[in-house]
């Protein structure tokens, strides 16, 4: 018996770009002792006020179904948020809870793609992109960037790849380069998501984290509020990665189909972690500044363990909690220099092409453990580099 297509061809037929990170984890597993700089999962944990939250919630006895667009308490603390931040009005209708991130890029998707329907996103990309978009039957196309203009995309090349199109995807402050994309590439998309009247997917999970410029929603710009829909998460914001609770803001009338697919699916999220989520945003930017400060520091470390060398170089590190470093001076691929890392100082580092032939000769590395551990990983790190070098 066979399965469906649309389950074995998630991935593409190759590797899900997660190869080194499980050889990590089985070395951890074996006893081999590793220094993780691969996923973004914080170094401190949920804040123990919202994980009193979610006891007292379920202790309560909100441990029974949930009302499937999310509780009316959530809903409304996460227009607020938006509607604070943005600018945009937006109402609890507006919003659709979901059980993380994923799961809302997934459910944006399904509302706006068919199936066979090309649907664009940026190279380099999270890993997860491509195949969600296959997952949904929708086929990905993907719009090349480059190092040279720091991997925002440019006008020109998003029109090129829009002929036919029914959507893009968009994140920024950007997962995995950094990147929070300038008023001129958030205003480039706009006009090419209107000529060529494409549905724009905003991945806005990092929106916190924003350590240069500023962070714009394009839903936020001229025209686009109607043809937006943003994805948020409680994960990178709040430390709550493993709650699972994330969000869809769209037009009202998106909204009302996706919670037909959400009672089809999902079945909505568990009530304690929706309470604990209320919770956390009415706690307001001074708990968001705390979980931020860690990477904004580590930022600052990361380019003082980079300074006076020449061999890995550090990409504009704007926002998120990673950087992305060029390690094109050894001639290594980043594939083969993250499994060379791993065996000789027991590093693990995400290869650029996890995220896309554009970051190819780049590795990404996760600003996720204490100071000190992490600056003396980069100098390790760069000391390996220095003898994986071409010698002339």
């Amino acid at each position: 018996m066979k399965l469906s297509t649309r389950i074995t061809s998630i991935t593409g037929g190759g590797s899900d770009g997660w190869d080194v990170f499980y050889r990590a984890r089985r070395m951890i597993a074996d006893g081999i002792p590793v220094t993780e700089l691969t996923i973004g999962e914080h170094d401190i944990r949920t804040h123990p006020d919202i994980l009193g939250a979610m006891q007292a919630s379920a202790r309560g006895g909100h441990t029974g179904y949930a009302t499937v667009p999310g509780t009316t308490a959530l809903r409304s603390a996460i227009a607020h948020r938006i509607a604070a931040r943005t600018g945009v009005p937006t109402a609890p209708a507006n919003i659709l809870v979901t059980p993380g991130g994923q799961a809302g890029l997934f459910a944006a998707h399904m509302a706006v793609c068919n199936q066979d329907d090309p649907a664009l996103f940026i190279d380099p990309y999270y890993v997860t992109y491509p195949g969600t978009i296959r997952a949904v039957g929708a086929v990905p196309r993907a719009i090349v960037t480059s190092p040279e203009t720091a991997f925002q995309p440019t006008a020109s090349a998003i029109a090129a790849a829009a002929r036919g199109a029914v959507s893009l995807l968009v994140n920024t402050p950007n997962n995995p380069t950094g990147a929070v994309y300038s008023p001129q590439t958030l205003n480039d998309i706009a006009r090419v998501c209107q000529d060529h009247d494409l549905w724009l997917i905003s991945d806005e999970v990092y929106d916190t984290q924003v350590w240069d410029g500023t962070h714009i929603s394009p839903r936020a710009l001229p025209g686009m509020a109607d043809r937006t829909l943003v994805v948020g998460s409680m994960s990178k914001s709040h430390a709550m990665t493993g709650s699972r609770i994330g969000w869809v803001c769209a037009p009202e009338h998106v909204i009302a189909h996706l919670l037909n697919l959400a009672t089809h699916t999902t079945y909505g999220v568990a009530g304690f972690i929706q309470d604990a989520a209320t919770y956390a945003l009415h706690q307001g930017a001074d708990l968001e500044n705390t979980v931020a400060a860690p990477f904004r520091r580590r930022r600052a470390l990361t380019l003082q363990a980079l300074a006076g060398q020449n061999i890995v170089r550090a990409l504009p590190i704007e926002g998120a909690m990673y950087a992305m470093l060029d390690i094109r001076a050894t001639g290594l691929s980043s594939a083969d220099f993250a499994n060379a890392l791993l065996d000789a100082e027991k590093i693990a580092v995400m290869p650029g092409e996890s995220f896309g032939n554009a970051a190819a000769g780049h590795i990404r590395v996760a600003m996720t453990i204490d100071d000190d551990r992490y600056v003396a990983a980069l100098h390790r790190l760069v000391g390996f580099a220095d003898r994986c070098k071409p010698k002339h």
